[in-house]
């Protein structure tokens, strides 16, 4: 620009730089607003410009390809001056494998991680900022002060060219708008905000560097012999006042500029694409970040259009074509700032609409000033990026996939390297000898050369060998050092962090390190810790640490150290007791030992008193555990007595019930039935009375023969003797009935006795006849009596008709519900005809068998086990107690000393089985 425009340039620098300083400042507010937020400005704008996204991708994209074209413009910038520094000499060296080499280099570098980036970024920063501040600076004053200064305004200021300063305008955004790219890196920092405040400096800076810089150009290099050569216009400017040292210092100060800005070329521009992924405005693939910050995606996808800029190799093309898209994104940052003028994040809104303008003038004129093809095509390379990404969304290529990069990054996280000492060496050594062998052979050349080109060839051997030392570290040994520093730092981390108290003791059982815990513990600084013995804080660990034993309780006595008081944190407390841990480690040729402590003296008191407890519990536990089996021996007999009483009380009011009706009964039908014979004679001699009378009086009176017809006295002499015979049946009959059941309640006979136990069983019967017999819900039951000769059977003869009475009933109530069932869901096979079978044997001498058996629904197995537990029933509210089955268990195991078995399955039937002895043995009531 100063080849080209002279005194002019300055009116072009003067305003960029005002823009660019405003810029730095509004986007240092921006990020004060979004500080999780990468990318810096053109994510910024997007987030603006959310209304309108085709907007918002255009211009991040534009600004993407501005920084993409700077690692190959670089590479041919250094490129260039090292193959003019060499030449001289006799050396010829690639010309494009040297490009390629530089470009390639930072990205090797970025694809290690983050921290190796700012390791570069810091070797670089320093000479390249530090150079050109004594260049603006140094320049301004020499011009200012020194008497062989030309002075420090030119004479002749030229005439201006409106399509001139357009047409380098177009250059300079690329250039003094560049300065806010701090704010990519905002979302990494640990302190966003003292990030953002390298913004203010670079705003400084920009007035020194880029109107400072231009203005010492102006007055000092105008020889227009040095054409458009930058190495020769900054040696030409800064010969003045750097003397002899201006090529040299000059070379520094290019390649330092140049490697710095390829370095914030891959360290930004990855970030552009990682934040327009994570605002859905690119492939989800480039939102992918390794643990150790490399934005795989994004630089793969930098590096391949890094390269096609490197293969065109026309750096004003390619600075004109990219340009084009850089101006743009700036465009859309002061076009999203004018429509959000209203938010409070933005800064002078129509300061931003007037540098609108005047980038849209500049856009047209000065890129058509520099050609309509190039230009045109600089308008179009954004939109073929997003027709890129578009396939990209598309493409089922793994490599264009989340997942894919994510398994690399694990394999990579996870990969181990063995022998890394030996690998250490051999690159140290590779380095070494290569940087050795390549200052011989350039000296060499130089000797032989007779050239004075040794400082600035130097000054480009000393920065290329450090470019290619860091990427063959990157490449090898950086990654397992960042390895070892992450486990250092969690290491560290855990060690302070760390609720015990843990202590790292030498050879000699001296304290060299302890926790914020351990110095809790004792109540001293970690400082005061230091050099103290761990015998005199442990008194009972007196030999060697090698002989400590790893794991032991020991007493810990504050006092047994006098700590200075000043270091002392913590009042003196009681003796404590600590359980120690000791571990050995090899630390490089020496021996450490890692002590952790845990303070157990709460823990100890806490036993002590548990122990008391105990004892106190287990007393209290056996004086439970007896008054819980007094208890639950005195409710099993409430239990059983309850049951007992109910069931007697029960038995007791329907004996007394049957056996008073069944003397109230007995009585009037004893009357009749006594009586009936004596009626029967008299109406035998009555009726034979009449027929002598007939016999004697054959021709009665008409009266007589009237009363004769009218009381049919041929029928009433044949019908009275029946009627008189089926009154004594009836009669025998009622007399039967009562004798049952005075059988079975046998009220008078509370004693055992031998009864037949076929009459108890039929009178059992008689009772439940009238549930026997068919009714409108249920058909008829059916009783199989299968008796065999049995002995009488000495027993309590209610009680065990008792036992029959509720077997029987439950039998009964089986069968009306598999009729109920059958009902309800009728299956279409005919249902058996109900029945009770009904079987008795002697087993032997000694005992008899009863069986009473159903073919009703049946009894499941997880309820026979609990058939005979008192008030345990399935029937229905109000339907039954739960007493029978208990009762009659009572009855026949423990009244009679018998066996009572249940036989079920279910839906076929059930059988109880009752076996009692011939002659009982008399027991007292149990508790009596």
């Amino acid at each position: 620009m100063n080849a080209a425009l002279g005194v002019q340039a300055i009116f072009v620098w003067i305003p960029a730089a005002i823009i660019g300083l405003l810029l730095n400042v509004q986007v240092q507010h921006l990020g004060m607003r979004w500080p999780d937020m990468s990318g810096g400005t053109p994510n910024y704008a997007a987030r603006l410009l959310a209304k309108y996204p085709i907007a918002a991708r255009y211009g991040a994209v534009g600004y993407w390809l501005g920084w993409v074209s700077v690692p190959p413009m670089n590479a041919i910038i250094l490129s260039d001056l090292v193959i003019a520094n060499v030449t001289p000499v006799g050396l010829s060296l690639p010309e494009n494998l040297l490009r390629l080499g530089f470009t390639v280099i930072p990205y090797i570098v970025a694809f290690s991680g983050t921290r190796t980036v700012g390791i570069l970024h810091l070797c670089f920063i320093i000479p390249a900022v530090g150079f050109l501040l004594t260049f603006g600076l140094q320049g301004l004053g020499w011009l200012t002060f020194a008497p062989a200064s030309p002075g420090i305004l030119p004479r002749d200021w030229g005439q201006f060219n409106l399509i001139e300063w357009a047409k380098w305008f177009f250059v300079a955004v690329y250039a003094a708008y560049g300065c806010e790219t701090a704010s990519s890196f905002v979302a990494d920092s640990r302190n966003p905000r003292s990030t953002l405040k390298t913004l203010s400096f670079a705003a400084v800076l920009l007035p020194i560097v880029y109107v400072g810089g231009s203005w010492i150009l102006m007055r000092l290099a105008s020889d227009p012999s040095l054409g458009n050569n930058t190495f020769l216009h900054l040696v030409a400017g800064t010969q003045p006042f750097w003397g002899s040292a201006a090529s040299t210092l000059v070379t520094f100060l290019l390649s330092a500029g140049c490697l710095l800005s390829s370095t914030t070329a891959i360290s930004n521009s990855p970030r552009v694409l990682y934040q327009l992924a994570l605002d859905g405005y690119m492939a989800p693939v480039f939102g992918v970040v390794s643990s150790r910050g490399v934005f795989g995606p994004g630089l793969l996808f930098t590096f391949i259009l890094s390269l096609i800029c490197l293969l065109w190799g026309d750096v004003s093309h390619v600075v004109m074509v990219t340009g084009t898209g850089y101006l743009s994104s700036m465009m859309a940052v002061h076009l999203s700032l004018w429509l959000n003028r209203d938010r409070p994040e933005v800064k002078w809104p129509r300061w931003s609409l007037l540098f609108l303008i005047v980038e849209s003038f500049v856009m047209v004129v000065g890129g058509l000033a520099w050609g309509w093809n190039h230009w045109l095509m600089g308008l179009l390379l954004a939109p073929t990026i997003l027709v890129v990404d578009a396939l990209i969304r598309r493409r089922s290529v793994p490599l264009f996939r989340v997942e894919w990069w994510l398994a690399l990054y694990r394999r990579r996280h996870s990969g181990q390297v063995q022998n890394f000492d030996v690998l250490q060496v051999c690159v140290l050594l590779f380095l070494i000898c290569g940087a050795l062998t390549v200052g011989w052979v350039v000296r060499t050349a130089i000797d032989n050369s007779s050239l004075n080109v040794g400082s600035e060839l130097y000054v480009l051997l000393l920065l290329s060998i450090a470019l290619v030392g860091v990427a063959i570290a990157c490449m090898t040994s950086l990654p397992q050092i960042a390895s070892i520093v992450e486990a250092q730092e969690a290491t560290e981390h855990l060690f302070k962090v760390a609720l015990d108290p843990i202590m790292v003791i030498d050879e000699q059982g001296a304290i060299a390190r302890a926790n914020p815990a351990a110095c809790e513990l004792f109540g001293v600084s970690a400082q005061a810790l230091a050099g103290v013995q761990m015998a005199q804080l442990l008194p009972e660990l007196r030999d060697a640490p090698q002989f400590w034993p790893q794991r032991c309780e020991q007493l810990f006595n504050p006092r047994a150290v006098a700590f200075p008081e000043e270091e002392s944190a913590a009042e003196p407390f009681a003796q404590k007791t600590v359980e120690v841990s000791v571990s050995s480690r090899t630390h490089w040729d020496q021996i450490e030992y890692v002590v952790i402590l845990r303070d157990i003296s709460r823990r100890k008191q806490a036993e002590a008193e548990l122990k008391a407890a105990f004892a106190r519990q287990e007393q209290l536990t056996a004086i439970a555990t007896r008054q819980a089996q007094e208890l639950e021996t005195a409710l099993s007999e409430l239990k059983q007595t309850q049951s007992q009483l109910i069931q007697t009380e029960k038995m007791s009011s329907l004996g007394q019930l049957v056996a008073g009706v069944a003397h109230e009964i007995n009585n009037p039908v004893n009357f009749i039935y006594g009586n009936l014979t004596h009626t029967n004679e008299y109406a035998t001699d009555l009726l034979a009375l009449i027929r002598l009378y007939q016999a004697s009086y054959p021709e009665p009176n008409p009266e007589i023969e009237a009363f004769i017809e009218q009381i049919e006295l041929t029928f009433l002499t044949e019908d009275l003797p029946k009627l008189i015979a089926s009154m004594k049946l009836g009669a025998e009959r009622i007399r039967q009935i009562v004798l049952t059941l005075r059988n079975f309640s046998r009220i008078d006979e509370s004693d055992m006795k031998p009864v037949n136990i076929h009459e108890g069983i039929d009178s059992t019967l008689l009772i439940l006849q009238n549930r026997l017999k068919p009714t409108a819900q249920y058909p008829r039951i059916e009783i199989i009596e299968e008796y065999s000769d049995l002995p009488a059977v000495e027993c309590f003869a209610s009680q065990l008709n008792q036992v029959f009475m509720n077997i029987i009933s439950n039998a009964i109530d089986a069968l009306h519900e598999r009729v109920k069932a059958a009902i309800l869901t009728p299956d279409g096979e005919e249902m058996p005809v109900p029945k009770i079978t009904i079987r008795t044997a002697a087993l032997d001498s000694h005992w008899v068998r009863i069986a009473i058996a159903d073919n009703g629904t049946g009894i499941p197995e997880s309820i026979c086990n609990r058939l005979y537990d008192p008030f345990f029933t399935t029937k229905g509210v109000g339907e039954g107690t739960g007493l029978g089955l208990s009762i009659c268990y009572q009855i026949v195991v423990e009244k009679h000393g018998g066996r009572l078995y249940c036989c079920s399955q279910p839906g076929q039937g059930t059988e109880f089985i009752i076996e009692i002895p011939v002659r009982t043995v008399k027991t007292r009531p149990h508790g009596k």
